[in-house]
């Protein structure tokens, strides 16, 4: 049976934020920040996901011309340097090739733009996402796995596109809504310890909150993308992580990654696997 072809597209720096391919701060000790992609690696390598699917390629959107980019990756570049910090370990292998070997930019540039152009920026996402088509199409890409990306894709997750319900992604908060421990968007970390101390955001420009009771568990969502935020069908979740309220964000990271999401992220491809056509 052929493989699956696989196409993992991410954001440095959200994995920079998360200090991925670092010892962090964990309870007066240290613990090792693995990211996503190396858990990823290293399952394809070791599990029987790898008999499923064909890591073709990783892309990333970050922008070596814009100024907040480089100062969100400041430690770690725009790729592998022997001298400098990675997301990884350096000599990584993932079936048979060097992970650094299949990393590739396509910037997404637009974001340089102010954000009163609307126009503009409107133009310049279609065109990004235009450029990841091509290379998806390159790449001849049977199943897209989206992790920390920051840019909510439009055109590529529309009905009429080649690749509907062939992306898909892997949150780190339960997406369903009518689920008690729902955590959706870009702060879902940071949601979900507020909420284990009682507090709810309801304004995250200001930070204001009101008291609710605890919700002392997170976990993390499989799922299709749509053009919402979070918004797509599930295909599995896994409610695997205890909160507690006196963790720091990184420590709930830690625990989050290694309970959740990297479980959601292996039951996900592997049932996946049934449905895709390599």
């Amino acid at each position: 049976m052929s493989k699956a072809k696989l196409v993992y597209i991410m954001s440095l720096r959200n994995a920079a934020a998360d200090k991925a391919g670092q010892y962090i701060d964990y309870k007066g000790g240290q613990r090792y920040m693995k990211s996503p992609l190396e858990y990823l690696a290293e399952a394809l390598e070791r599990t029987p996901l790898g008999d499923a699917y064909s890591l073709e390629a990783v892309l990333f959107d970050d922008d070596e011309g814009s100024p907040r980019d480089r100062q969100a990756l400041q430690d770690y570049g725009f790729g592998f340097d022997p001298a400098r910090q990675w997301i990884y370990p350096g000599d990584l292998q993932v079936q048979g090739r060097r992970a650094n070997d299949i990393f590739h930019n396509v910037p997404s540039t637009y974001r340089r733009l102010p954000l009163d152009a609307a126009a503009e920026r409107a133009a310049g996402k279609k065109e990004f996402e235009q450029r990841l088509l091509e290379r998806l199409t390159a790449l001849e890409a049977d199943l897209v796995v989206l992790d920390g990306l920051l840019v909510i894709l439009d055109q590529l997750a529309r009905p009429e596109s080649p690749f509907f319900r062939r992306i898909v992604n892997i949150h780190p908060g339960i997406t369903r809504l009518e689920s008690p421990f729902e955590r959706r968007g870009a702060w879902a970390t940071l949601d979900a310890l507020y909420g284990a101390k009682g507090q709810r955001v309801v304004d995250w420009r200001t930070r204001e909150t009101v008291a609710i009771e605890p919700v002392l568990k997170t976990g993390a969502s499989f799922h299709y993308v749509d053009i919402g935020i979070d918004s797509g069908e599930v295909i599995c979740d896994v409610l695997g992580t205890d909160i507690d309220p006196a963790d720091t964000i990184l420590e709930l990271r830690w625990n989050n990654f290694n309970r959740s999401l990297f479980p959601a992220l292996h039951q996900g491809l592997a049932l996946m696997a049934e449905t895709v056509e390599a």
